[in-house]
């Protein structure tokens, strides 16, 4: 079986943003606008049900302390925050994370419903 993806991220020290106890940070490698980050846990875990209440707090603090970083950096108008659980939701790689994806006037035509409307794109 092959190693996950996220698994061998923390490895990679020199690309992580932030890290605490229990969780990463690190720049998405197909970003949907700039800055888009992503917050992982270190334990190998399936999706965001089956982390730990530890884990789910080291996400949160690090998301806290990336939005300060990208504010500075990139001063975004609003944000999005996102995670897919189980392959029918969209999950890709099967180990928890999130995604905070800086948002900008204009970067859309018709920001309302934000990600939720789309979801489901005949709704």
């Amino acid at each position: 079986m092959e190693e996950c993806l996220f698994c061998k991220w923390k490895q990679e020290k020199e690309k992580m943003i932030l890290e605490n106890e229990y969780a990463f940070a690190r720049f998405d490698d197909f970003p949907v606008n700039k800055g888009h980050l992503l917050f992982m846990t270190k334990r190998h875990v399936k999706n965001f049900f089956e982390t730990t209440l530890e884990e789910k707090n080291a996400i949160f603090e690090l998301m806290d302390k990336a939005k300060e970083i990208l504010d500075k950096k990139y001063n975004p108008s609003g944000y999005n925050i996102g995670m897919n659980c189980g392959i029918s939701a969209g999950q890709t790689v099967m180990h928890i994370h999130v995604h905070l994806i800086p948002r900008y006037n204009g970067d859309v035509e018709n920001p309302r419903g934000g990600i939720i409307d789309g979801a489901i794109p005949r709704r």
